[in-house]
């Protein structure tokens, strides 16, 4: 039993034989009395802890109380980090011990439907770096920089409070109740849990919301890489790195992850170096100088390509590199901010706090900047990660804390170090980066004249300033290049050169940021195309049985190429947008993630209520509640909003008319051609909007039915596995504790003498 929660279950039921065992094995949980032990309270612990929460509130009176001419970013580490390790050790563990209840005396899925393929008890230290690599993608980088716009003080507060009551709380239930449903997908559970209405509802909801994330996360990559020949080049090596690793650790050295991660960071930094020459000549130029249009059809046979190849020829070494890249670089930001410690040029408030008319994006701070920021709070994206492969590969139930609500956390950290990448930039050089093509026309002197126009007291930037950036970056240009991951990389270059080379290694930084920022994104779009295609083959599974055969090759081609198609013409429609693609569709993006977030924590609502839970249900219903509001308050705005920059609709019937009218330009579409995309454009984002708040109020409606049917004792349906005792033990936290030593010394005496029990044996596991 995992410390001292009560289980509620029936005595699980042995399925691996170990009651024939003359030889009984050791128990399968720590007992109550040694975790109690390890985890009493001491003086010291009281003393680390005091410092802790000093520490810690320092740092947040620094950032929302103390006005000088700027603040520091230093205080953004003391104060995060120090709201993440009390947020964890004092409010997961609440939920841990009144919510959820482990019982590590149940066999996970990983154990008892063990195939050494998609179910296999994976060590909880490399699980968590697979579940981070898997959930962090573009939205903690882009999200905190668009969000900059309104200053940093609104986004500091909702990412790491947001994280901590919401994000990672939803994280961590889905990961839980899945892997007590034998690892099924969030669609799955909504049909079980809410009926046929509402599992229809989730399925469309779901399928449509992974479209839009998809394709935004994609559109980044294309603004990253877009005319860009070194990032090209750079990011394109990434794809026959991440091969020869597949093919390394398959058929060289199976098994050694570390070995062939340091090959591959090495791979990846020759990279680096080598693009700035290939970028310098002419045949650089002329083979890895590619426009965005051509880069956004690239980037879909990409993801065609990787989401049908097997996982251990891509997508299983790009998350071995991804991992490592990922926390390292955050890491090591993080340290160069104390090091440094950069003034940041952003206001706590700017000017779009009240005012919907930001360049950036358009609307009021409430609901769009919780919409905007989206992943590094709260992110729905996370729990079809959490109901899909990690489920599959817990060894013990008491690891969901750890790898759910911790693995949130890290990105979380990943979107803090974001916003002060950009909020550490001079504000004329982030606006000039973040507008659209349309407004700056893409040059020095339009971005210029534009910045000026906005009548910002002391934003001003010159032509001269912005070329010398960009000479600076080994770019043509970073007017408009817009999507977060070229703002980030400016920053963090800008942090970076002050602790490493000075202006001379500048170039070297910002590519080295792109590709983290690449390798990122790319992760995010082909994991998210397979579990996207795992998504559409259940329901079409329904229909012809046969789609939910993973050994189907036809299936697998047909419901990839469907899903592809879908996002492809999303992004298509986002790089071809004169409004600037990320600018509208961003605001879209963070609505769906965040409705599929409330559809998440509704269906987590109802199965703890048919559990018996009361009053701990407030962990669930508070931040749904808030998600549900913001999301469909954001949906109505950009549905009826009369304003033009804001609600699709109205922008749709300004443009419409226009052309009815016979006029050729309009706002920022110059020509006929634009006008008629922007147009179409519109309506289909308007009809999206439609869309997903129709389905994820109908799921919210059903669930909080549901909720209240559990709660007068109807309807109490157990959509449970059967419990199957465990024969197993592992740890539950990132490092073991002196009792946990002990009795994982006692299971490898056990496994010694019973090597038939030991899962690395069996040509999988660890």
């Amino acid at each position: 039993m995992s410390h001292n929660a009560q289980p509620e279950e029936p005595e699980a039921v042995d399925r691996n034989g170990s009651a024939a065992l003359t030889d009984p094995h050791p128990p399968t949980a720590l007992p109550a009395e040694d975790y109690a032990r390890d985890h009493r309270w001491t003086p010291a612990k009281i003393a680390i802890w005091a410092t802790i929460a000093l520490l810690g509130g320092l740092g947040w009176v620094m950032l929302a109380l103390v006005r000088g001419e700027h603040v520091n970013g230093i205080w953004f580490v003391f104060a995060s980090v120090c709201t993440y390790l009390i947020g964890y050790r004092f409010y997961s563990k609440y939920i841990q011990d009144n919510l959820v209840r482990p019982d590590d005396r149940r066999a996970t899925p990983a154990e008892y439907a063990y195939d050494g393929k998609d179910y296999v008890p994976t060590d909880r230290r490399v699980l968590y770096g697979h579940h981070f690599a898997a959930i962090a993608g573009a939205g903690p980088l882009v999200g905190p920089v668009l969000a900059a716009q309104m200053g940093y003080l609104p986004g500091t507060i909702w990412i790491i409070v947001g994280v901590i009551l919401a994000g990672a709380v939803q994280d961590y239930l889905v990961l839980a109740i899945s892997t007590r449903r034998h690892g099924r997908s969030l669609g799955q559970m909504a049909r079980d849990e809410l009926g046929l209405v509402g599992g229809i509802a989730a399925f469309v909801a779901t399928l449509s919301i992974m479209l839009i994330i998809v394709a935004i996360l994609a559109m980044v990559v294309v603004n990253a890489l877009g005319e860009s020949a070194w990032g090209v080049f750079s990011v394109g090596l990434t794809i026959p790195i991440a091969l020869f690793m597949g093919f390394y650790l398959r058929f060289i050295r199976p098994g050694k992850v570390m070995e062939v991660s340091a090959i591959g960071c090495a791979m990846l930094l020759a990279a680096i170096i080598g693009g700035r020459w290939v970028s310098e000549s002419d045949w650089g130029q002329t083979l890895f100088h590619i426009d965005r249009p051509v880069l956004a059809w690239m980037i879909i046979g990409y993801g065609f390509l990787a989401a049908v190849l097997p996982v251990w020829v891509l997508l299983a070494p790009r998350d071995y590199l991804s991992t490592f890249m990922k926390v390292g670089v955050i890491v090591m930001l993080a340290l160069a901010i104390v090091l440094v410690r950069p003034a940041l040029q952003a206001p706590p408030l700017s000017e779009y706090a009240s005012r919907a008319d930001g360049p950036v994006f358009a609307g009021p701070l409430f609901p769009f900047l919780f919409v905007t920021i989206a992943c590094g709070a709260l992110s729905g994206f996370h729990a079809l990660i959490s109901s899909g492969t990690t489920p599959k590969l817990v060894e013990k139930e008491s690891q969901t804390r750890m790898i759910g609500y911790g693995g949130m956390l890290m990105e979380s950290f990943v979107a803090i170090m974001a916003l002060v990448a950009a909020a550490s930039i001079d504000r004329g050089i982030y606006f000039a980066m973040n507008s659209s093509f349309a407004a700056t026309g893409g040059t020095a002197e339009g971005a210029a004249q534009f910045i000026s126009s906005l009548g910002l007291t002391g934003v001003s930037v010159e032509p001269e300033v912005l070329e010398h950036t960009a000479q600076q970056v080994g770019e043509h240009s970073i007017v408009s290049r817009t999507g977060g991951a070229p703002t980030l990389a400016l920053g963090l270059a800008g942090i970076m050169k002050r602790v490493i080379g000075g202006d001379a290694m500048m170039a070297f930084w910002y590519h080295f940021a792109i590709m983290f920022e690449a390798l990122f994104i790319l992760t995010a779009v082909d994991a998210g195309t397979r579990v996207a295609r795992f998504m559409l083959s259940d329901v079409l599974g329904n229909v012809y049985q046969r789609f939910r055969d993973p050994k189907w090759t036809a299936g697998a081609w047909i419901t990839t190429a469907v899903m592809v198609a879908g996002w492809g013409s999303i992004l298509v429609m986002g790089v071809n947008d004169p409004l600037g693609g990320i600018n509208t569709l961003f605001p879209l993006f963070g609505i769906a993630n965040q409705l599929l977030a409330a559809i998440a924590l509704s269906i987590c609502l109802v199965v703890f209520a048919r559990k018996g839970r009361r009053w701990t249900l407030l962990i669930i219903a508070v931040p749904m509640l808030f998600t549900a509001v913001i999301t469909v308050y954001g949906s109505y705005l950009k549905i009826f909003s009369p304003v033009p920059a804001i609600g699709y609709w109205a922008n749709h019937q300004m443009f419409k008319e226009a052309l009815a009218n016979g006029e050729t330009s309009l706002g920022l579409a110059g020509s006929v051609e634009e006008m008629q995309t922007v147009v179409f454009n519109t309506a289909v984002q308007g009809s999206l909007s439609i869309l997903f708040v129709v389905c994820a109020l109908i799921v919210m409606i059903v669930a909080v039915w549901r909720t209240i049917q559990a709660l007068r004792g109807q309807n109490l349906l157990n959509t449970e596995e059967e419990p199957v005792e465990s024969v197993y033990y592992a740890p539950s936290g990132l490092g073991a504790s002196p009792s946990e030593k002990a009795l994982q010394a006692q299971w490898a005496q056990w496994l010694s003498r019973h090597p038939e029990k030991d899962f690395s044996t069996r040509g999988g596991g660890h």
